[in-house]
């Protein structure tokens, strides 16, 4: 097996000697790339931003935003990364080097002051300017989309005239600039020219999976090439720890210091990364990551739709998935309450096979979970017909970017006016999601009338087990499960009568 190296910049370079544990933003530092900062270590702030050649889903690689603080720099073993060092271009001697576009627009509109946050915000926004189906607005300065709420241009709050999602930036935060010259310049960005080498790099395939086992100081990071010999290795190894973008692990080794004496890598396994839509239901891969899964669902499933832009930020959705939300068992987790109502199920694989779990059946304490020592979830299969009436509500302190208080998940379906079947998920009430069962009992077979609605929202404020901690007290989270509903009905009423 050959060394572990990743490609940095264009340039190859050696993981060793550098510790199993190690994390690509203290491995590029060490390397004098000292634009990628540490902020928050959490996944959080964005300063360490750095790019990541992925599999595409418009062509064949995508540039990706990731939080450097967060992946071990062996997980990116065979990889090439970007950092903010490596998008300008020499010029002549003793000349500056050329900007890059992105690095141009940020400088002239006055989006750096202090400069700690903007190679973060150059990499999350040369993602979004690589994107292959970004657009311009057909007609920015017309139509439903322009008027006092519009941005610049005429174009939506959060998207520019030339097709910046602003969500791109989300999870890069600034500490003096303010945001709306980082905004400006990310509206002002145009689209790569055919000579752009970076953009020439998404015509051709991202690096293949590299079978990698590194081993430094007695601990390991292993990646096998199947799903088999992965299941054989965690049945050898079952205290290792199974990471896929290491959002949550990455926290673990940061903040409370953990270490593992083997770490075992699933991100890149074909049969985690499959996703199929049958008639009767969707299959999704455990190690898809959130962005990608958004990205080919497409709103094929409405409530995840509404779960994703509301799941962390962009930069964790490129690393974060399903399987490792799933895996963790924390009861404030935001999938798992969406995946409830969907009355998902997840398939867990071991070496002598695979046995299909219902997710209400799957959490059987505070982060615990029937899933047995060398099994790990390979999918996450949702049944279909899908609910027509839909909806997430997450409450938080911030809109983007945060912990959920409470998160609840409704799918109804509301026939003739009665509601014929209700499935609710709820997160953070208590050691585990749960299904609202009760106030789903007190809403079938009756009118989705407000008297009904009423008496299921009472019902619904005494589902759980809430309790005070600094996120919120018992109380409030009890009155935001009742409010919910009535926000559900008063939203959907016109629509299902209509």
């Amino acid at each position: 097996m050959a060394a572990a190296r990743v490609t940095v910049n264009g340039r190859e370079a050696p993981i060793a000697p550098s510790a199993p544990h190690t994390t690509t933003l203290d491995f590029l530092r060490e390397r004098g790339l000292t634009g990628t900062k540490e902020g928050c270590a959490e996944g959080e702030c964005g300063a360490c931003a750095v790019l990541v050649a992925r599999p595409g889903v418009n062509k064949p690689t995508d540039w990706v935003a990731v939080n450097a603080c967060l992946v071990p720099v062996a997980a990116l073993d065979g990889q090439e990364v970007i950092t903010s060092e490596g998008f300008s271009t020499a010029g002549e001697p003793g000349t500056p080097p050329t900007l890059h576009p992105v690095q141009e627009e940020m400088a002239v509109r006055g989006g750096s002051q202090c400069g700690y946050c903007t190679p973060g915000f150059i990499c999350s926004m040369a993602a979004e300017y690589y994107r292959p189906d970004r657009c311009a607005q057909a007609d920015p300065d017309s139509g439903p989309d322009s008027g006092p709420d519009s941005g610049a241009d005429g174009a939506d709050a959060e998207h520019g005239p030339n097709g910046f999602d602003l969500h791109a930036l989300s999870g890069n935060l600034c500490r003096c600039t303010g945001y709306r010259p980082i905004r400006d310049a990310a509206f002002a960005v145009g689209t790569p020219g055919d000579e752009d080498p970076l953009a020439r790099r998404r015509e051709q395939a991202p690096p293949a999976p590299a079978a990698t086992a590194y081993t430094r100081d007695d601990s390991a990071f292993l990646r096998t090439s199947t799903l088999a010999e992965t299941l054989r290795l965690l049945r050898e190894r079952p205290d290792a720890v199974v990471v896929a973008g290491s959002t949550d692990w990455g926290v673990e080794v940061n903040i409370r210091s953990r270490r593992a004496r083997c770490v075992i890598a699933v991100d890149r396994l074909p049969e985690l990364r499959g996703l199929s839509v049958a008639s009767d239901r969707i299959e999704i891969g455990a190690a898809l990551t959130l962005t990608e899964i958004e990205r080919r669902l497409d709103g094929e499933v409405p409530l995840l739709a509404q779960l994703f832009p509301q799941f962390a930020s962009r930069l964790i959705r490129n690393g974060a998935t399903l399987g490792g939300n799933l895996g963790t068992g924390s009861p404030i987790g935001d999938s798992p309450p969406v995946l409830l109502a969907l009355e998902a199920s997840v398939v867990l694989a071991d070496a002598d096979g695979e046995r299909e779990v219902p997710l209400r059946d799957y959490f059987t304490g505070y982060r615990q979970s029937v899933r047995r020592p060398g099994e790990l979830i390979r999918a996450v299969r949702i049944p279909r017909p899908l609910a027509p009436v839909a909806a997430f509500h997450k409450i938080a302190k911030r809109r983007f970017d945060d912990i959920s208080s409470v998160a609840v998940a409704f799918a109804l379906d509301v026939e003739d006016g009665i509601v014929r079947r209700a499935r609710i998920g709820l997160g953070g009430v208590a050691a585990t999601p749960i299904r609202a069962l009760a106030t789903e009992a007190a809403l079938e077979g009756r009118p989705w009338a407000a008297r009904t609605v009423e008496a299921a929202a009472l019902v619904l404020r005494a589902e759980g087990t809430p309790m005070d901690d600094h996120r919120a007290s018992a109380r409030y989270r009890s009155a935001m499960l009742g409010q919910s509903l009535l926000k559900l009905h008063a939203h959907t009423t016109e629509a299902v009568s209509s």
